[in-house]
């Protein structure tokens, strides 16, 4: 429960049920209090189980860890609401273009997935899929390291993930996981029109019932003397390679045109020369998002 002070919550059985009821993607989690009695407290984990919405049973004093005023039950929340799937999937299983989605599961450092969505963003990707279990959740954090991609980003929570990959691939998607123990190195394979790219976290990896799902394993080039990428930087270059396959389509902008101009002492051939002003063309402005 390390990452709940990263979180917001909202807390007792009516704002809860309200919650649940009126904005059921904001919430991450529900925490209840353990062997409780209490029969509210018992609808509401039906209702988050029919929503396919996590939760658990806590000791007293861990439901108190989180806030004193409880009442036997805290949402912990998303810093923005997930996107449906269900009304964004049928828009990519017909789709005949250029397709690529991620998958992010066992990310429990916020700094890591706002970094995985930053790249996202970045790199052309076109939804960002999360299990319903077992990641940290869109929090403050998430949001800040992300620089702004939070809120640009399709993030979906599917409530049953394996099921969702397999109708992708039925579909036609390629579906690719990066592991480090693969024999098959990231420059080996080739990438589809449609693709899922799927990154675990960096201890446990990818898990095997997503595993199973792969087409392919690839492996990142990596010095023989470091023992792992980070997930976020893992995730960017994976990206890369497949937006280098793709030769960057969608993503090519025109670099800054720095325009030598006269200086004091240059042969011009007798042209009359005033002092010269720096100039540029094609100046874009640095943002501070653009900063690392």
């Amino acid at each position: 429960m390390d990452d709940v002070q990263h979180e917001e919550f909202v807390c007792g059985p009516n704002a809860v049920e309200s919650l649940l009821s009126n904005s059921p993607e904001r919430v991450h989690r529900l925490v209840f209090l353990q062997d409780s009695g209490k029969p509210r407290l018992y609808e509401l984990q039906k209702m988050a189980k029919k929503l396919k919405i996590h939760y658990q049973q806590l000791p007293p004093a861990k439901l108190d860890a989180i806030s004193t005023r409880n009442q036997g039950v805290i949402a912990l929340c998303h810093q923005r609401e997930m996107d449906s799937w269900d009304l964004v999937k049928d828009a990519f299983l017909d789709s005949d273009g250029q397709e690529l989605i991620v998958v992010a599961s066992g990310l429990e450092d916020p700094r890591n997935l706002g970094a995985c969505i930053r790249s996202c963003v970045a790199l052309g990707v076109d939804a960002l899929l999360l299990p319903a279990k077992g990641n940290c959740g869109l929090t403050p954090v998430v949001a800040r390291t992300s620089a702004g991609a939070l809120e640009q980003l399709t993030i979906c929570r599917p409530g049953k993930l394996e099921h969702e990959l397999a109708e992708l691939k039925a579909a036609g998607y390629q579906i690719i996981g990066l592991d480090g123990r693969s024999q098959k190195g990231s420059w080996e394979v080739g990438y589809g029109e449609k693709m899922v790219l799927i990154i675990g976290g960096e201890d446990r990896g990818i898990p095997p019932y997503l595993r199973k799902q792969c087409d392919a394993l690839i492996r990142l080039p990596m010095s023989q003397i470091a023992h792992s990428y980070n997930a976020s930087v893992a995730l960017s270059l994976g990206l890369y390679e497949i937006a280098r396959s793709r030769e960057f389509e969608g993503m090519k902008t025109a670099p800054p045109v720095f325009e030598r101009t006269p200086r004091e002492g240059d042969d011009f051939k007798g042209k009359d020369t005033e002092k010269p002003k720096p100039q540029l063309k094609g100046h874009a402005e640095v943002q501070d998002s653009d900063l690392i």
